[in-house]
């Protein structure tokens, strides 16, 4: 299995090619069973028939370092197998050490001995994410790992965490199937989070009061907005992208400062012990929580031994409409997401780093998330960035969006890709080749049967074939050779 790497700003594997990744979250969060799921060597499996060619991997704190010094081996040992699994399945992993509400103590994510909250009051509100603005003991635990405050031991918790990944980094700086390491789930701010919710609340009133449009104080808009039923008739009102940007813009100021300090350091703190490794994985970098709705990302890249941006770095935001998680998710506005989305990819620009979203979607049970799926599958189409989807749960197949997970794609190109999109007609998908490439390119195709049956045209033509993944599956892959020419090549199949 190839190491895959970054060059300008493109995934590529060890043969040159293009890489896009696709695929899919897959994270326990239970103590109780070891955070581990039991059936992972059938569900990789399951993964590459489904398409999926990376698994960001939920790995847990507190399942790793239980106690102050102490490395869990068993299960690290865990860890390996699903290194193994994914590689005998061509699967790439991304460890993302996963944390919800910083620890096990509210959520997931921290051992209680690294869970600093000074006995402050721990408050939930009516969304589980609510306790991240409500909570005093959440945001202490924040503040006390951003400060490196020391554990019982003397050493501080920053200090053990980034201990943690180095050990990670040792373990894996061999294996290919890690493609490399998200650092943190969701950074999140602290005590200064509520002061940027206030910020929020600011510029929503100010910019409707230039519209026109008057709105009760802060107060009353922050107990409204703790409600589930009257934010969501507040959410009704932030429809407009012009009017959503300006709200966005009053927060942040002190988003930047965050990003530009603690965050920037922390990264630059694990990529050095990353790199003390020898490992050549991949770094992953979040924004911070309040990115994920579309406020811009200043985090600084972190810096090689010759002071410059290390090279092997990915953005990985993500990226989530203000109904996520609550009864309203059906009801994800297009335009907001397109707000969210747009600064997403205009953050990588500015990063200068390939753009892959860790998480988006959040689409449960039972509704009707088709069109929203699409809706966001066709930007990341269009900006040729990466994806994972949140997240995989039992029976996810049965969904009406999962055709836009399980879909069409170039898997490895050779050459340059210039752009590829699924419609319900077909796939089309155009790259340019050079002389010197000489292997063949890949896509992904969940059903070969109807490609096979439709009209398939590859410009200028080549040699090519489709290839099942094995006898009993119904999808597979379509191989086209190399014109060993300069050429601008275009495929398409029509259903």
């Amino acid at each position: 299995m190839p190491f895959l790497r970054v060059e300008n700003q493109r995934f590529v594997d060890t043969q040159n090619r293009e890489v896009i990744l696709n695929g899919i979250n897959h994270v326990v969060k239970d103590p109780a069973q070891n955070y581990l799921y039991p059936d992972d060597e059938q569900l990789f499996q399951t993964f590459r028939e489904y398409g999926f060619n990376c698994i960001r991997y939920g790995i847990i704190w507190d399942g790793l370092k239980p106690e102050p010094g102490v490395i869990n081996e068993e299960y690290l040992q865990e860890i390996d197998k699903r290194v193994r699994w994914a590689e005998e399945n061509g699967i790439w992993l991304i460890l993302d050490m996963h944390q919800d509400l910083f620890s096990r103590k509210f959520s997931d994510g921290a051992p209680l001995w690294a869970t600093l909250d000074q006995e402050k009051p721990h408050q939930t509100g009516a969304i589980w994410s609510d306790a991240y603005l409500m909570s005093p003991a959440v945001q202490q635990a924040f503040d006390s790992f951003w400060q490196n405050a020391p554990a019982e031991d003397g050493v501080g918790i920053q200090d053990h965490y980034i201990q943690v990944w180095k050990v990670l980094a040792d373990r894996y700086k061999n294996s290919p199937a890690v493609a490399g390491f998200d650092v943190m789930n969701e950074p999140f701010m602290g005590s200064q989070a509520p002061l940027v919710f206030e910020d929020l609340l600011q510029g929503y009133v100010q910019t409707a009061t230039q519209s026109g449009v008057t709105l009760p104080d802060i107060a009353a808009l922050q107990e409204s907005f703790m409600n589930e039923t009257s934010r969501l008739e507040l959410l009704e009102t932030l429809q407009d992208k012009a009017f959503f940007r300006q709200i966005l813009q009053a927060a942040s100021p002190k988003v930047k400062v965050f990003e530009e300090n603690e965050l920037s350091a922390f990264y630059q703190r694990v990529r050095d012990a990353i790199r003390s490794t020898g490992s050549r994985q991949l770094l992953f970098l979040e924004h911070n929580y309040f990115c994920n709705m579309g406020i811009p990302s200043y985090f600084r890249v972190p810096k090689d031994s010759l002071n410059q941006p290390d090279q092997q770095c990915v953005y990985a935001p993500h990226g989530y409409d203000l109904v996520t998680d609550t009864k309203a998710l059906d009801k994800t506005n297009f335009n907001r997401t397109e707000v969210i989305f747009e600064q997403i990819f205009q953050n990588g620009k500015e990063k200068e780093l390939p753009v892959w979203i860790g998480e988006w979607g959040a689409f449960y049970m039972g509704n009707n998330y088709r069109e929203a799926a699409r809706h966001i599958i066709g930007m990341i189409e269009q900006a040729k960035a990466g994806q994972t989807f949140w997240c995989w749960w039992p029976q996810i197949e049965t969904q009406d969006f999962f055709p836009f997970l399980s879909r069409t794609y170039p898997m490895a190109i050779g050459g340059i890709l210039d752009s590829y999109s699924n419609t319900a007609q077909g796939f089309s998908c155009q790259w340019r080749e050079n002389p010197s490439e000489d292997k063949a390119s890949v896509w992904f195709i969940p059903d070969l049967k109807r490609a096979q049956q439709g009209q398939l045209k590859i410009e200028p033509a080549s040699d090519y074939q489709f290839q099942s993944i094995s006898p009993e599956s119904s999808s597979g892959y379509l191989i086209v050779a190399p014109t060993g020419k300069n050429s601008l090549r275009r495929l398409s199949i029509q259903y």
